[in-house]
């Protein structure tokens, strides 16, 4: 007895494999009529706004002011991080202390629904409800089919379930499948602006021009400041009043020294 049953489910179980090998095994592109529909909803944006100015620039790395204060530092910027300036992409090996930088990112949003419409026709070769059923195609093929949970079936104009299922059985089912999902889609916009150079002063705004002092050369009158003396004095005379001068003073000192004896003299001799 034991013998016959096993036998019996080996048997089942042979029949069962190579349908579902034969039902796998064949091409089900032409068996299934399916339909896909998508319907979008709003796209909804949501756009964030960075802005920051370059405050020191060494090799790749950079340093940012944010717009809050704050600093941050960006090591080993890429070269193809660019920013668009007046038109022109300008990268770190181009840009310049005090340049105002400005980052959008804009996410949009669109939320949709894919709808999948499978109709298929058919007789039943073999089910195992409540999942799985054979079907002969209308072209003679076969094929398996997981039945899902809910899944009816129209016979002779009346639904049925997997349970209501019988070999021969010809059917129709439509499984109707819906899968909502969101298209999320990210645009950055990068700009810059150059710092603006030094204001040029007006034509009529005089401009002060700082000159250090110098130490200015001691002041000298004319009548103070001596003359160079000549290389050669002039002749404008003779040398008579020079020796006129020389005789009068030779007589003068004979006349003194000739007085001073006389006084000498009478004081020397005694009183008689």
């Amino acid at each position: 007895m034991r013998s016959t049953r096993l036998s019996r489910t080996i048997l089942r179980g042979l029949l069962g494999g190579g349908a579902l090998c034969i039902a796998f095994s064949l091409p089900s592109a032409a068996q299934v009529q399916t339909q896909t529909s998508e319907k979008k909803g709003e796209t909804t944006k949501t756009v964030t706004v960075e802005r920051a100015e370059i405050v020191h620039i060494a090799g790749n790395d950079v340093v940012l002011r944010m717009e809050d204060g704050t600093l941050r530092d960006f090591d080993n910027v890429s070269e193809n991080v660019t920013f668009m300036v007046d038109g022109k992409p300008v990268n770190i090996h181009n840009a310049k202390v005090g340049m105002k930088l400005e980052k959008q990112t804009i996410v949009s949003s669109t939320p949709r629904v894919i709808t999948t419409v499978e109709n298929v026709t058919g007789t039943v070769w073999h089910v195992s409800p409540p999942t799985t059923v054979i079907l002969r195609l209308e072209n003679g093929e076969t094929q398996s089919f997981k039945i899902p949970n809910g899944q009816t079936f129209t016979i002779d104009g009346e639904e049925k379930d997997a349970w209501g299922l019988k070999k021969g059985m010809k059917v129709q089912a439509t499984r109707v499948t819906e899968v909502p999902e969101t298209l999320v889609s990210h645009e950055v916009k990068a700009t810059g602006k150059m710092p603006p150079p030094p204001p040029v002063p007006k034509a009529d705004v005089p401009i002060l021009v700082a000159v250090l002092p110098t130490p200015a050369a001691p002041m000298e009158t004319a009548a103070a400041r001596p003359e160079p003396a000549p290389k050669k004095l002039p002749k404008t005379a003779s040398d008579l009043p020079l020796i006129g001068l020389l005789g009068a003073l030779f007589c003068s000192l004979s006349l003194t020294a000739m007085t001073i004896r006389t006084i000498a003299s009478r004081l020397a001799s005694p009183r008689g």
